[in-house]
């Protein structure tokens, strides 16, 4: 528990809205895994925190939520500041677009240690072009003291586009709990609730908030153009759709329009996603952008074989034709085709699937991205005591 004498530094996460979601989820990782004695946590939403904050296991961690409206956050600032002034953190760590204007009033507030991560793109800027974003990432990079990328691809675009120092940027990849996300023991395992219950199917699934930047839209339509490609396909080939969000409407009318409708389940949210995974042949990810994927991390090591766009940091997650498949963005037909493959080659489906598994062992780990942070965190420390910036700031 947390006393008025605690001289654990305190870490404050914000972020738009604390719900399900990659990043999110890498925020809960990262709270149930760093050093309980070391550091304290609490987490700050700019509009909501949800029933995910039950992931978090430590129960020494305060959640706030600010319930801003959509639009400008301005007005928000001095409220901001005063959450600052009351939690007193040693570190605030904002992430992505919509939380870095709250590095002003962190610093108006006299913290210490501002730390801004780079997650990846919304689907209003899904290539990272546009001026405007640009320019208020270049407004608020005077009150960062270090940046966090995901990707080495976000890294060259803090540096090249940003004018951020390589010696301001942390990249850090995403890791995932290899112990929780692991193959089925013998073939696919059934899914809770689940239609499909016949062995024999051939599962496409994907996992994730049915939003514009994740497309499932696109991946409704390649499915029913893999159907119509391959019409002996409709007997074993099922499509499954987990998570909520505005695109489900959008994406049922795809799938009645295109008469696939019984062959495809929109599972909605779950919270048994590892268990899910178990329970496909192949997954797949449509996104428009991402930074480093948690679900094709998690597929990965689910063993699956994997078809996702080519876009923000999946390359550097996948090996195209040895890990998984990688297809343009926004190509219905592409897409189809490298789900037929998949379906028609299962052996070498499988083969990329084991592959990857084997990358993710190497190159991902949890414990790797949950030291790297430790690492980031506690050379903040020593830079701002060095300099004086602690004093008074533990309670």
């Amino acid at each position: 528990m947390v006393t008025s004498h605690d001289l654990r530094p305190l870490v404050v996460h914000v972020m738009h809205r604390f719900d399900v979601g990659g990043l999110e989820n890498g925020i809960v990782n990262l709270i149930n895994r760093l050093a309980p004695e070391r550091f304290r946590h609490a987490v700050v939403a700019l509009t909501e925190v949800t029933d995910f904050r039950r992931r978090v296991e430590r129960d020494d961690v305060q959640f706030i939520a600010m319930h801003k409206p959509p639009g400008q956050g301005l007005w928000l600032m001095p409220k901001m500041r005063q959450v600052f002034r009351d939690l007193r953190p040693a570190i605030v760590h904002t992430r992505n677009l919509a939380a870095l204007e709250m590095a002003l009033p962190a610093a108006l507030a006299g913290v210490p240690i501002r730390i801004h991560g780079e997650h990846g793109w919304d689907a209003s800027d899904p290539n990272g072009t546009s001026r405007k974003f640009r320019l208020v990432r270049r407004v608020y990079r005077p009150f960062v003291h270090q940046y966090v990328a995901l990707s080495w691809h976000l890294e060259r675009y803090l540096v090249n586009h940003v004018g951020i120092a390589d010696d301001r940027i942390t990249q850090v990849y995403n890791g995932v709990d290899t112990r929780r996300f692991r193959p089925a023991d013998e073939g696919r395992a059934m899914i809770a609730g689940s239609p499909f219950a016949q062995s024999d199917l051939w599962l496409i699934g994907t996992v994730g908030r049915l939003q514009a930047v994740k497309d499932q839209v696109l991946l409704a339509r390649a499915f029913v153009r893999a159907i119509e490609l391959a019409p002996a396909a409709r007997a074993r080939l099922r499509l499954v759709i987990a998570g909520d969000g505005p695109l489900r409407g959008a994406v049922q009318r795809v799938l009645q329009d295109g008469g696939v409708e019984g062959l495809a389940w929109l599972a909605g949210e779950r919270n048994d996603v590892p268990e899910l995974l178990r329970g496909l042949n192949a997954f797949v990810l449509p996104s428009l952008a991402e930074g480093i994927s948690n679900t094709i991390l998690e597929a990965m090591a689910t063993a699956l074989p994997i078809v996702a766009t080519n876009v923000g940091g999946n390359a550097e997650l996948l090996e195209d034709h040895r890990t998984g498949r990688l297809v343009p963005a926004g190509t219905v037909d592409t897409m189809a085709s490298a789900l037929l493959e998949d379906f028609e080659r299962p052996e070498e489906a499988g083969r990329r699937g084991c592959a990857a598994r084997i990358d993710v062992e190497k190159r991902f780990s949890l414990d790797a991205m949950v030291a790297a942070y430790a690492d980031l965190y506690e050379c903040s420390l020593q830079r701002a005591a060095a300099r004086g910036a602690l004093v008074h700031r533990l309670n």
